[in-house]
Formats: structure tokens, C-alpha cells, sequence
């Protein structure tokens, strides 16, 4: 842990420094020097991919030099054992610059994907630590991106695009070398367009950088409204709003669409231009060879190895083009991913930890105050204590706070004023990992994880026995439904549940938290989506469950809080009564107007 710290602080200064510099091109050293940190580790294998690559550079360039002396020193002199013999060597350059291709290939590849492997790691363990409040500011389509789109497009920069570029570049440098030691005129020839061609492409770098980050950026867009209306199809259904969202759906694929066409615009101008070059270099050497081969002063040989040259010349010119491309689409990626990486809104780690081993005495709110937003406050000066062993309901309207109480307890919020308590800790002392086993919270909406019944049963206790899960199905009820599906706990769930209905997802909800055994045992509306029958189960079954044990029920049914030994209840985030079922219905105020609601029928009873 303290080395993961020290690395991240590495890395922060490291971009300080650079960004400190200014401009763009600090920002792309500071991205390239981190993702040349996840290939560190395969050093060993980069090294070899390296000398590999530098030392076949020669072979490419090789091939129309062994031409030249086959036309000129053996056809021309009718020399056919020594045209022979060259010939050989010139297959022998030609396969071992295709074992080189495949050697090299094959170790970048390994190489991008035990790096990229690395990344989707940090990245899935980073999103683990993020705080609730960052998701609830960023949509899960947009984080799937970043986790799959824009690595892949790292992946492709790891596996072909470094190890190729000092290939290509070197593969230059040796046909340069090569051009000059055979004729140095028709070299000057083929080197004067290359003033334009780096002009072309450095016009082509500053437009295609900004083409692929807004590429990137309609593509998360994209992402996210599909992610959002796949989720969220049965209220399209329901509201028949499938039309008008195919409208908002096609104007989001036209904006991808848009930026796409603009990058293949520049490419399909710089790609022709980058030909007619070429074609301009080959004419104009074609043109000065015939005068001077009219005059007798240059050979067949040097000609023909020229022309190839040239295509030889142009080619690695165009694979860095590529190069570039991937280049470009890995730093607006890479920028994105580690702005992820780097993101700091999750739980604080407390600056003295103390672990709590169980729950003794009492939670103790004080003052609390909290808002999801600015000073938009949901809780208002709350306080109230919840001793070792009691029964505590929360109850109130929609909007009363209820569930923002759990959210703060089991610190997926932090509050913003006050003081909350576990047996005299301050809950910001606590460890999560500390807290989350005494605190079992049972949510309104439950989410299953696509995997059999029984993963999903033991997800908080994955070392809990057959026998320990069988009894705690059977506790709650819900092995009756358990027992009908095909395969009984080895039914596999679909994604979030598919398939089954919300009384059995809530159920299985509660055998989880059953299997988990807290001290503090939390039910957020957790008979809320379930029938009366299912109800009076889940009732009957959390009973003997309660006894001995702290709990915390936010209910919306009174009626499932009535033997709770005290009832709190809320109204616009702030606590108007406490007590008893029987003493707030003889106080006759709001918990007495919210039950009368409810049962209109029953209320002469309960104050007879």
C-alpha cells in the first residue's frame, strides 16, 4: 500500500513538474512517461524486441543495394554463378527480415497485453475505492469507456507502435545512409520533397489530434445514453417514449458520426498527398537518371535500386503516419484514463485509524448535517443514540432523510457537520473495512450479480457452508421459491436479477445479510417491493433474527415498525418525535397523521 501511495506521488509530481513547463507537449511527456511505467515491468522483453527490430532495419534497406550489384556486377557481366550467389543471399535477407517481422511482432504484442492486462487492473481497483458521490456525477457509460474503448486503444500503441517507430525510424536513417554511398545527386533528388512532406504532416498532427479527442468524446456520450436506455427499458416501454428517444439516439450517432467523417477527411487527403510525393520524388529521379545514363555517366543498376528506394523511402515515412494515428487516439485516450486514475473523490482514510472489533454500547448522532449538494441540506441538526440490542425505526415521508441517515452511518456519505459516534469512535476513525463488519445493510433496491443463486446468497460470507446457507433460506422463506427454480442454488441469475421478481430479489437480499451476521443489522425499506404474504415471512423470520441484536429499520409500511422500541420520526430532514408506537399515536402528531393515512380503519383501536 505505502508503495502504491508513493507511486501515485511520484507521478503527481512528476506531472507538476512537467505541466509546470507549459504548453501541450508537457502533458504528452507526462502521459508517455506513464505508460511507458506499466511496460517497465517487461523491460527484458521490450530490450529484445528492441535489438531485434534495430538490427532487421538493415535488411528492408539491404534489398535494393543486393539489386544494384546484381544488374550491375553480375547481369551486365554475364556472370551467372555470381548472380547465383547473390541471389541467395538476397532470399536469405528476405527471410530473415520475415522471421525479424514475426519475432519482434509477436514480443510487442506480449508486451501490450501483460501492460494493458496491469491497467485494467489499477483502473477496475481504482472505480472500487471511488466514493458514491463520484458516481453519482459520472455515468456508467462513460466509465465503461474508459475501461474498455480507451484502453484498447492503449493496447494498440503498446503492441506496435513504440517498437515500430524506432524501427521505421531507423529503417530511414540506414536507407539515407544507403542512397548517399550509392549516388548522392539522385539522394539530394528524393530528400527535396521531404520538406514538404514534413509540412503536410505536421499540419495533419495538430488536426487529427483534436479529430480523435472529440471522436473519443461522442463515442462516451454514445456509451452512455445506450448503457442508460438498456438499463432504464422497461420505462421507456412503459411511458412509450421509444420513438423520441430513437430521435435523441440518432442525433448522438450523427455527432459520432460527424467526427469520424472529419478524421477520415484528413486522412484521405494526407494519404494521397503523401502518394503524390512519392510519385513527384520517383518522376523527377526517373527524369535525371535518363539524362545521365544518355550521357553515360550512372548504371541501370543504380537506377532500378533508386525507384525501389524511393517506395522503400516513403513507406516507413507512411507506417509513422500510422504509427502517428495510434499515437494520437492512445494520448487522448491515456489522458482520459489517468485523469480517472487520478481522481481523488473517494472514502478518506482516516489520519488515525481505529479499528472497532464489535459493537459494546452505543451509535450517537449529534448535530449531524448533510447535503448532496452545496447547502442543500437533507439532514438538519439530527441527533439520537441507538444503544447495544435495541430496535430502532426510522420513519417519514418521501424526501424525510430516512435513507440518507443509513448513507452517512455506513459512511457512503460523509456529513458535513456534526458528530456520529460508535461506542465514543468517531465513525471518521473507523476503518470501512473495520465498520463494514458490524454494519449489515439490507438496501430497497437490491442488485443480484449475474452468477448462480447460492454466489449470489453468499456474497457477503463466500466461506459460508451449504448447511449455513440452506438454514438461512430457510429462515427467511425463501427456500420455498428456491427450491422451484431449475437447479434449485445453482439457478443462474441474469444481469441484476432478470427473471426473478422483487419479493424474491428482496429475499435473497436478506439471506445475504442473514449469512453476513452484523452486530448492527440495517433494513432500508427492505419489505418495501414484496408482497403481504412475502411481508409477514420476512417478519416472522427477522424476529428471533433481532433479538440481541442492534437494528435499524426505515420503514414506509408503519405497520412493520410497530414493535420497534423506539420509532424516530423524520419530516424534511430534521426529527419532530420519538418514542414508542403507543406514545406518538397519544401525542397525535405527525407519526398519529402518517398512521391514520394508513389505516384509517384501525386508528380508534390503537387510541382506545
Amino acid at each position: 500500500m505505502n508503495d502504491e501511495k508513493g507511486t501515485k506521488k511520484g507521478f503527481q509530481q512528476q506531472k507538476d513538474e512537467l505541466l509546470s513547463s507549459g504548453g501541450k507537449k508537457s502533458n504528452d511527456r507526462y502521459i508517455i512517461s506513464r505508460l511507458l511505467s506499466y511496460v517497465k515491468p517487461y523491460k527484458g522483453l521490450l530490450s529484445w524486441a528492441i535489438v531485434i527490430t534495430l538490427a532487421g532495419s538493415v535488411l528492408g534497406p539491404l534489398r535494393p543495394y543486393i539489386t544494384k550489384l546484381a544488374i550491375d556486377d553480375y547481369i551486365a557481366q554475364g556472370n551467372i554463378n555470381g548472380l547465383a550467389l547473390i541471389s541467395l543471399i538476397l532470399l536469405g535477407i528476405i527471410l530473415l527480415d520475415g522471421l525479424k517481422q514475426y519475432v519482434a511482432t509477436y514480443l510487442t504484442q506480449l508486451i501490450g497485453q501483460k501492460a494493458v492486462l496491469t491497467l485494467r487492473l489499477d483502473i477496475f481497483r481504482h472505480l472500487q475505492k471511488l466514493s458514491i458521490r463520484f458516481y453519482d456525477r459520472n455515468p456508467a457509460g462513460r466509465l465503461i469507456t474508459r475501461a474498455t474503448n480507451d484502453v484498447e486503444a492503449l493496447n494498440e500503441m503498446l503492441s506496435s507502435g513504440v517498437v515500430t517507430i524506432i524501427g521505421d525510424v531507423m529503417q530511414l536513417l540506414f536507407i539515407v545512409l544507403l542512397m548517399f554511398f550509392i549516388d548522392w545527386e539522385l539522394t539530394l533528388i528524393v530528400l527535396s520533397i521531404l520538406p514538404l512532406m514534413i509540412y503536410a504532416t505536421l499540419t495533419f498532427k495538430s488536426k487529427v489530434r483534436k479529430a480523435f479527442q472529440d471522436v473519443r468524446g461522442h463515442l462516451a456520450r454514445l456509451n452512455s445514453f445506450f448503457q442508460e436506455h438498456v438499463s432504464g427499458i422497461n420505462i421507456v416501454q412503459l411511458f412509450d417514449r421509444g420513438e423520441s428517444e430513437y430521435k435523441k439516439h440518432v442525433s448522438i450517432n450523427k455527432e459520432y458520426r460527424n467526427a469520424n467523417i472529419k478524421t477520415v477527411f484528413y486522412f484521405s487527403v494526407y494519404y494521397p498527398l503523401i502518394e503524390l510525393l512519392s510519385s513527384i520524388a520517383a518522376g523527377l529521379v526517373i527524369w535525371y537518371s535518363g539524362v545521365r545514363m544518355l550521357k553515360g555517366d550512372i548504371t541501370l543498376g543504380i537506377v532500378i535500386s533508386f525507384v525501389q528506394y524511393i517506395w522503400l523511402f516513403f513507406r516507413p515515412l507512411q507506417h509513422l503516419s500510422d504509427r502517428f494515428n495510434i499515437l494520437q487516439t492512445a494520448l487522448a485516450s491515456s489522458d482520459r484514463i489517468f485523469r480517472l486514475l487520478e481522481e481523488k473523490d473517494m472514502a478518506a482514510e482516516p489520519e488515525n485509524p481505529r479499528a472497532i472489533e464489535s459493537f459494546r454500547n452505543e451509535i450517537v448522532f449529534t448535530n449531524v448535517w448533510f447535503a448532496y449538494n452545496n447547502d442543500n441540506w437533507i439532514l438538519k441538526d439530527i441527533s439520537f443514540k441507538v444503544k447495544r440490542g435495541e430496535k430502532i425505526a426510522i420513519v417519514g415521508s418521501t424526501g424525510s432523510g430516512k435513507t440518507t441517515i443509513i448513507n452517512v452511518l455506513s459512511k457512503l456519505y460523509y456529513q458535513r457537520k456534526g458528530s456520529i459516534t460508535i461506542d465514543g469512535i468517531e465513525l471518521s476513525q473507523i476503518p470501512e473495512q473495520s465498520l463494514r463488519k458490524i454494519v449489515g445493510v439490507v438496501m430497497q433496491d437490491v442488485f443480484l450479480f449475474s452468477g448462480t443463486i447460492r454466489e449470489n446468497l453468499s456474497f457477503g460470507n463466500p466461506r459460508a457452508s451449504d448447511e449455513e446457507i440452506h438454514n438461512a433460506a430457510k429462515t427467511v422463506g425463501a427456500d420455498r421459491f428456491i427450491g422451484k427454480l431449475p437447479g434449485g442454488y445453482e439457478y443462474r441469475v441474469n444481469e441484476n436479477g432478470s427473471g426473478l421478481s422483487a419479493g424474491q430479489k428482496q429475499l435473497i437480499a436478506f439471506v445475504r445479510a442473514l449469512l453476513y451476521n452484523p452486530e448492527i443489522l440495517v433494513l432500508d425499506e427492505a419489505t418495501s417491493s414484496v408482497d403481504t404474504e412475502t411481508e409477514q415471512l420476512i417478519e416472522a423470520a427477522t424476529e428471533n433474527l433481532m433479538k440481541n441484536r442492534t437494528s435499524i429499520i426505515i420503514a414506509h409500511r408503519l405497520s412493520t415498525v410497530q414493535h420497534a422500541d423506539r420509532i424516530i420520526v423524520m419530516h424534511k430532514g430534521t426529527i419532530k418525535e420519538s418514542g414508542s408506537h403507543q406514545q406518538l399515536l397519544a401525542k397525535k402528531g405527525l407519526y398519529y397523521k402518517l398512521y391514520l393515512l394508513q389505516h384509517p380503519e384501525k386508528i380508534h383501536l390503537q387510541t382506545g
